[in-house]
């Protein structure tokens, strides 16, 4: 059988970053306890050496993953995530119209990862939540679902401030924009809807960007993801192209004050 392997967007000898396909673990979770296909050890076996994660994606979230190649260098990328020093890209196709850009500041409360933690999860304050969004394209389709004669998208590039757990999702779903294909925060029907008129499978949110600080050379790194060919595959039936994005100009299109 053919050993898995991941993308490998950029390696030296102190990270890696690969492109996450979508319904791929990032390590093992006691939450799907009963996946055998992670991410962290696909990679481990394809480079021959230990990977740490340094962040997360969503299962069904593809695009930029990174890792460290030593508890060290995990420590010191952790330190810029724990002080809001990497920024972040993700797009998205959601639900209707949105505003052409828009902050969206609504606290979140944390998810328990095991049942005995319910109860204590449950009693802390919600935590304090930033998403800024950006809208860069629309559409509409003629075919009905609820009350409307016809069904709205957009396509958003997301800016999340903050590091929540599914805080792009929920936020979304806050402001009555849920992703397309978020079978947890969206709409049941309109996720059948999209499934059945654009042949799409997957939640349709990607990690596009990543901007850091090298954590040896102190260099600014800038990483950037091409999209999954299911991701583009949605944007096609949409009446969108992805050349519309293209890698080199991911960059460009972030907001100055966000970087």
């Amino acid at each position: 059988m053919e050993q898995e392997t991941l993308d490998i967007i950029y390696i030296d000898q102190h990270i890696v970053a690969v492109n996450k396909p979508s319904g791929l673990l990032v390590h093992k979770s006691p939450i799907d306890k009963h996946e055998t296909r992670y991410a962290m050890k696909i990679l481990r076996d394809q480079i021959g050496q230990w990977v740490y994660p340094v962040h997360r994606l969503d299962k069904p979230t593809s695009g930029l993953l990174l890792f460290a190649l030593s508890a060290e260098i995990a420590k010191l990328i952790g330190e810029q995530f724990s002080n809001n020093h990497v920024k972040k890209t993700y797009l998205a196709i959601v639900r209707g119209h949105t505003r052409l850009g828009g902050i969206i500041r609504h606290p979140l409360k944390e998810t328990a990862m095991f049942k005995h933690q319910k109860k204590v999860v449950e009693k802390r304050a919600p935590q304090d939540a930033l998403t800024l969004y950006r809208r860069l394209n629309t559409t509409e389709c003629p075919y009905s679902i609820d009350r409307y004669p016809s069904t709205r998208y957009s396509l958003i590039f997301a800016y999340p401030q903050t590091g929540r757990t599914h805080q792009i999702r929920k936020h979304l779903k806050h402001i009555s924009h849920p992703i397309i294909g978020d079978a947890k925060h969206g709409k049941g029907n309109l996720n059948r809807a999209f499934s059945e008129h654009h042949d799409s499978h997957r939640l349709l949110l990607a990690a596009i960007s990543i901007k850091l600080q090298h954590p040896i050379t102190h260099k600014p790194l800038d990483l950037y993801a091409p999209l999954q060919q299911d991701f583009i595959a949605a944007l096609q039936s949409l009446g969108w192209d992805e050349t519309c994005l293209p890698i080199s100009q991911y960059k460009a299109q972030i907001p100055n004050h966000i970087l």
